[in-house]
């Protein structure tokens, strides 16, 4: 199969092996286009997003409109002359208008299994959600969010442990030899795209900072899952005498020398031996990395050699 002229679209670090793997697949990458440069880090300095940076080591030409919606815009992409365009966690709309410049279309990596988890954020909501499984799916793109149909889809276990972040490194790379061969199959006329399933579809929407207050009325299981799906980004947390807590390892206990009905939500009823345990709404929580204002992340029993806990109790942090 003949090189493909291909603009590719996408923003943060998930996208570049997609990108990377395109160009190793021998495709003209004609155009990287990624969000415009924003502040990052403590010091907010200008900085260029992960996608980017490979694209200028790659010597690829990069464009950062802040919108696809203009004719302007428009017309730049046109001008590129792609076969193809794939978008990879982009975080633009793209008109139909857009939509309709490639000669075959535009395909999106997808980290779910459509339509399951359409939307901004499927990665940390099956992880919230508890989903056994996700995986990745290759999408002709329409004008609906995430409803066109399907070319193929890679299909992988959540571990019962794993973080959103470390489920998000193992569906970048599943992601980037997808498209290749997506990519392939396209172009030659042996893959065609079937309509996603009817019924099943749910909506990931975008992560709010305060979803990740601990709420400890809530059960262990369901902090728990909270607290995997926003390790590394936006970290849950709790406040301990009005001082914020991230919460960035913890897992749900049997206890049986506890006794519940004695205890609140918030209340920490174990804080000695290199232990800490909370009560829930529902079971008993073990904190196992902790971090404090201006303080790095600790392990539960570095922070009872430096502060005493026993007997007391996290904000409830409910509504």
């Amino acid at each position: 199969m003949p090189a493909l002229r291909i603009v590719f679209a996408g923003t943060p670090e998930f996208s570049v092996p997609a990108l990377q793997a395109l160009h190793d697949a021998g495709h003209a990458i004609v155009a990287v286009y990624t969000q415009p440069d924003r502040p990052a880090g403590r010091g907010r300095d200008v900085a260029s997003g992960p996608v980017k940076q490979r694209a200028l080591s790659l010597g690829l030409a990069v464009e950062q409109p802040p919108t696809l919606k203009s004719p302007g815009a428009q017309q730049r992409l046109a001008s590129y002359a792609p076969d193809l365009l794939v978008v990879v966690a982009y975080g633009l709309i793209l008109p139909q208008a857009v939509l309709d410049i490639p000669r075959l279309g535009c395909l999106n990596i997808h980290a779910s299994l459509l339509p399951r988890w359409r939307g901004a954020a499927p990665i940390q909501r099956a992880v919230l959600a508890g989903d056994g499984r996700t995986g990745i799916s290759i999408m002709q793109m329409d004008a609906g969010l995430d409803t066109g149909p399907e070319l193929l889809r890679r299909e992988l276990a959540i571990g019962p442990r794993e973080t959103g972040g470390e489920l998000r490194d193992r569906l970048a790379p599943l992601g980037a030899q997808a498209i290749v061969e997506a990519v392939q199959g396209w172009a030659s006329g042996t893959l065609r795209a079937t309509p996603q399933a009817a019924s099943g579809a749910t909506y990931a929407a975008k992560i709010r900072k305060d979803e990740a207050r601990i709420d400890w009325s809530r059960s262990a299981v369901e902090i728990d899952r909270q607290v995997r799906a926003f390790n590394p980004w936006p970290v849950a947390e709790t406040r301990l005498a009005g001082e914020q807590v991230r919460i960035w390892d913890a897992q749900p206990v049997a206890d049986a020398a506890t006794s519940l009905a004695q205890t609140v939500p918030g209340e920490i009823v174990t804080a000695t031996e290199g232990r800490i345990v909370v009560a829930t709404g529902q079971g008993l929580l073990e904190l196992l990395t902790l971090q404090f204002p201006g303080r790095k992340p600790l392990q539960a029993r570095d922070v009872l050699n430096s502060r005493p806990l026993a007997g007391s109790r996290f904000d409830e942090g409910s509504a």
